[in-house]
């Protein structure tokens, strides 16, 4: 087994991070949304309870069915996870 790696990139940045728990009438979300340089302004959102993720910004939580698809959640729990990041992203 080599050592070696092949680096696509290795770097480190401050980012700000802002964990949020809230209730909807379907689910409780449990979330950390990470802002950084990286994503052209969008944000990385993470699911704690399942560890899922994804990079959000306006235009994917336009796209029907992404964010069901990214989080795999049902229709009316992607619409109140919607809901709150419009207000985020």
């Amino acid at each position: 087994m080599s050592d070696e790696f092949f680096y696509l990139y290795d770097e480190t940045e401050e980012t700000s991070t802002r964990f949020v728990s809230f209730i909807g009438e379907t689910t409780r979300f449990d979330l950390a949304i990470t802002t950084t340089s990286r994503f052209y302004g969008k944000k990385l959102v993470i699911n704690i309870q399942n560890g899922r993720s994804a990079i959000i910004g306006e235009d994917d939580l336009k796209e029907e069915g992404y964010v069901e698809y990214a989080f795999q959640l049902t229709p009316a729990e992607a619409e109140e996870l919607k809901t709150f990041l419009f207000s985020v992203v």
